[in-house]
């Protein structure tokens, strides 16, 4: 009998151990912002942006649905979805990688800076990219944000001649993930 409930502790202490090495959301902020001075603002975010980390190895996966990204216009929206993005073919953008030198041992309430490197994959294509990040650990919650930036042309998105002066030649794109147990 004290071998049963000996082996029962130990498998919940195992799964309990095991669930506690990610951390996860489904509600992350993403931002990205291609405006040009004198002209309209090219804006836009979600708040329903997927992201998990494993606080053991420091690795990093993100989704976003490109369609869930809100313009203060609705046909930039359109536009952005049907013309540049091409959302009906390309319906997500992804992200998997690794944070360089992490320990969850080194997380205090004050902003960590790391490295994360890996690949971003949107409309199609796979790009290698390394994002400077701020991690915070504040009571069991993880808090990981970053900046950085990319060009139309390394994911094969077609500007217009037309609009092209309108639209940045580098769009900035920002992050802001609380991630729980």
């Amino acid at each position: 009998m004290k071998k049963l409930i000996l082996s029962i502790l130990t498998i919940n202490l195992m799964i309990t151990w095991a669930n506690a090495q990610h951390y996860k959301t489904r509600n992350g902020n993403v931002q990205f912002e291609a405006s040009v001075s004198g002209f309209e603002e090219v804006k836009a975010k979600t708040s329903s942006a997927s992201a998990i980390i494993d606080v053991k190895t420091g690795s990093v996966a993100s989704i976003v649905f490109i369609n869930a990204f809100q313009f203060k216009i609705a046909l930039m929206q359109e536009h952005f979805n049907e013309n540049y993005m091409e959302s009906t073919t390309y319906p997500k953008a992804t992200f998997k990688g690794k944070l360089e030198d992490f320990s969850i041992s080194q997380l205090k309430n004050n902003n960590q800076l790391f490295v994360l490197i890996g690949d971003l994959t949107i409309h199609g294509v796979t790009q290698k990219i390394e994002i400077n990040c701020r991690i915070n650990k504040i009571g069991g919650e993880v808090m990981l944000g970053g900046d950085f930036t990319v060009t139309p042309e390394d994911f094969a998105i077609d500007i217009p001649k037309l609009v092209m002066s309108k639209i940045a030649k580098e769009i900035q794109i920002s992050f802001n993930y609380t991630l729980k147990p």
